[in-house]
């Protein structure tokens, strides 16, 4: 009768070890990957093409990247064709 009754509690101590560990490697698995984003500059040229490495939001951040690398800085297209037009004021006589 014991042995029944150690058996059911290594089981249940077993389960409840097993539940710990995979919530606990469930929240060290990271945080979730970022949204993505279109910065409004990119380095573009040989070796990272078109639209090329687009992670910059100044245009001086993008230059200090380049430096040195044979490539160039350019305005993200993804991020420009996203971006509404502006409406001007309509007049209109009636």
């Amino acid at each position: 009768m014991i042995a029944v009754e150690e058996d059911s509690i290594m089981r249940n101590a077993k389960l409840a070890m097993l539940v710990f560990l995979a919530a606990g490697s469930a929240t060290m698995a990271g945080p979730t990957p970022a949204a993505a984003y279109d910065y409004p500059y990119c380095v573009q040229g040989r070796g990272v093409g078109i639209p090329g490495d687009c992670s910059y939001q100044t245009y001086q951040q993008c230059m200090a990247s380049a430096a040195g690398r044979g490539v160039y800085c350019n305005v993200n297209p993804r991020a420009a064709l996203n971006q509404q037009p502006r409406r001007g004021r309509v007049y209109r006589d009636y």
